[in-house]
């Protein structure tokens, strides 16, 4: 018997639910709306945190990572070509050059269909999702921007390797909101049960190299939802942000520093409420003194009133030292999350001279944390969003289609090695080093078009009217030599002739003088 998704769901839930509470404690720190309790809506008003150094390190954190996994103007991906498309490439002059161009055309066609569709804001939602819960779901349909699911929206299966073997969407839709046919085969269900609202379910079997999706409504498969994908091209992606061994779901970054934002909030919240309570000012009277509370109260600045010193005195707390210490103890925990966060402003020292060598040096060190931070999202969400796209693009003839035997796609974000940046000083060190070792006549050997191409490909630049073709440069030669021939005085016919007796004096044999 086919079991209902609606059950598969109940089922997977007691395996979420450590993750789902621990993420909505981490939430609760940082951005409380990020993953509110069960049975929040619009109208919930969600708990004000005493400190503002979680929901300042998440918003930190996740642009970072957004800058690196799609960097502005730059394709955060490269097609490479296997060894055997090298090996026929090379037998052809100036093909490299010429293929090199035509994949950056592409990577930079998908790029704009990245950009166009919005997928830059849905994948903040997405980072800011990993960064505090661990876990966010990601559905790329065939057309329009991305869809982001919480953690409370969505159960997974995975294998003991971490591979997905099940993924199940449940929403609250309302009747209206539907297609007008899937709406039609929902109503006569809805009023059975007398909703305008239905629960609708989204399910994912991953069997070996295949994705099957289908939707269901009341325990009834949607006519029409069924579709087969290949799994690295799967529309569905299940993200973590920490991939723990043998567990379907992820940790999260916030929950790596817990202890210090539980321990901020305790103290903030300590320190706010103890300097409100300090900065009450009492004066109180002795009743057996002369001074009256009445004269006080109602004298005014410089007045002369009866009564003695003595009498009167102000109420303090009298814990300004303890007061020390709690603020001492919260400065030291700020400094730790400053760098959990990447929070590079405040490790550069504040003084008059900062060197530049100093800020270079801080930006290195934030760009080696943020390498190892998104390891698990390069392989996730990166490589996957790719390859969905490209099929996506070539279903609606935006691009041709790549034979994936002979071009695979790389991603070259964050990890130099796989980088163009080392395309780029590999050129430049050759470059340099052929100078310094050979001298400027060394230059000459050096095909200047090709570097040209070569330099542009590793910059991801489209060198279209950019750099000059081979034809180009001829034309140019050509005329350079006939104006200066005008400007000679010597005309074109006789150019020419003067050219052929000079031909012909070059082909005639020379007599021993």
């Amino acid at each position: 018997m086919h079991s209902t998704a609606k059950a598969q769901y109940s089922e997977l839930e007691s395996d979420r639910n450590p993750y789902l509470q621990r993420g909505r404690d981490c939430a609760k720190l940082t951005i409380p709306s990020l993953l509110p309790d069960e049975g929040a809506n619009s109208s919930t008003q969600f708990r004000t945190p005493h400190q503002s150094v979680g929901s300042r390190g998440v918003t930190n954190l996740a642009s970072a990572l957004g800058l690196s996994l799609l960097p502005p103007n730059q394709p955060f991906f490269r097609f490479v070509l296997e060894e055997q498309a090298l090996q026929e490439v090379a037998l052809v002059p100036n093909a490299k050059a010429e293929l090199d161009a035509s994949l950056a055309s592409i990577e930079r066609s998908i790029m704009q269909e990245i950009e166009v569709n919005g997928f830059r804001v849905a994948l903040a939602e997405a980072l800011k999702l990993l960064v505090v819960t661990g876990n966010a779901l990601l559905h790329i349909p065939k057309t329009g921007t991305m869809r982001v699911f919480r953690l409370d929206r969505y159960v997974v299966e995975r294998d003991p390797m971490g591979h997905l073997k099940k993924v199940i969407i449940k929403e609250d839709v309302g009747l209206h909101t539907l297609p007008e046919d899937v709406r039609v085969f929902a109503e006569p269900y809805a009023q059975d049960h007398g909703k305008k609202s239905c629960e609708l379910y989204t399910c994912a079997h991953w069997d070996g190299d295949k994705v099957t999706i289908h939707q269901e409504i009341y325990d009834q498969i949607i006519p029409g939802s069924q579709g087969v994908y290949d799994a690295n091209k799967s529309p569905i992606l299940a993200l973590r942000f920490v991939a723990e061994q043998g567990s379907a779901y992820g940790r999260s970054h916030v929950e790596e520093v817990y202890g210090d934002l539980n321990s901020l909030e305790g103290l903030s919240k300590a320190i706010v409420e103890g300097s409100a309570a300090a900065s009450k000012v009492l004066f109180m009277c002795s009743p057996n003194g002369t001074t009256r509370p009445r004269d006080i109260a109602r004298s005014s600045n410089g007045q002369i009133i009866s009564g003695s010193a003595a009498d009167v005195s102000v109420l303090q707390m009298q814990k300004f030292n303890d007061f020390r210490v709690a603020l001492e103890t919260m400065n030291m925990i700020n400094e730790r999350l400053n760098y959990a966060f990447l929070l590079a402003e405040t490790s550069i020292r504040n003084a008059e001279r900062v060197t530049a060598e100093e800020v270079r040096l801080v930006s290195q060190a934030v760009e080696r944390s943020l390498g190892g931070l998104y390891s698990t999202l390069s392989a996730e969400f990166s490589l996957p969003l790719v390859r969905r796209m490209m099929q996506r693009m070539t279903k609606s003839n935006k691009l041709p289609s790549i034979p994936e035997k002979y071009v695979t796609p790389a991603i070259v974000t964050g990890t130099a090695a796989l980088g163009r940046s080392t395309d780029l000083g590999k050129l430049d060190t050759f470059v340099v080093g052929l100078i310094q070792t050979l001298g400027p006549a060394a230059m000459e050997h050096l095909n200047m078009s090709e570097y040209l191409r070569r330099r542009a490909a590793a910059l991801a630049l489209d060198t279209t009217g950019l750099v000059k073709t081979e034809e180009e440069l001829e034309a140019e030669r050509q005329a350079a030599m006939q104006a200066q021939m005008m400007q000679a005085g010597v005309g074109p016919a006789v150019g020419g002739v003067a050219s052929a007796i000079g031909q012909s004096l070059q082909q005639q044999p020379t007599e021993p003088q």
